[in-house]
């Protein structure tokens, strides 16, 4: 199997997601590892749909309330948010 490396994008949604899951979770964002469940980090309910109303105000885009639970690391949620057209450098949905 071959590592190819995130996308610009995904890296680009790596960093706002761990800034600000790092407020929520209380840690310095460089302790996030992306790969690891953020429920292993403490995200509870509040900590999710605090990130779920950031990213919909952010980008413009809805997402389920669930979405935390259904892409627990932050490598998942970047993806999926880079599939549904998310672009951290323009802030906005493509």
């Amino acid at each position: 199997m071959t590592f190819s490396p995130p996308r610009h994008a995904e890296v680009s949604l790596h960093q706002w997601l761990t800034t600000h899951l790092a407020v929520y979770l209380d840690r310095l964002p460089e302790s996030i590892d992306p790969t690891v469940p953020l429920a292993e980090y403490g995200m509870d309910s509040v900590c999710a749909l605090s990130l779920c109303g950031d990213i919909e105000d952010d980008f413009g885009i809805t997402v389920e309330p669930s979405l935390a639970w259904d892409y627990p690391t932050v490598a998942e949620l970047a993806a999926h948010l880079v599939a549904r057209g998310v672009d951290t450098a323009n802030g906005w949905q493509r």
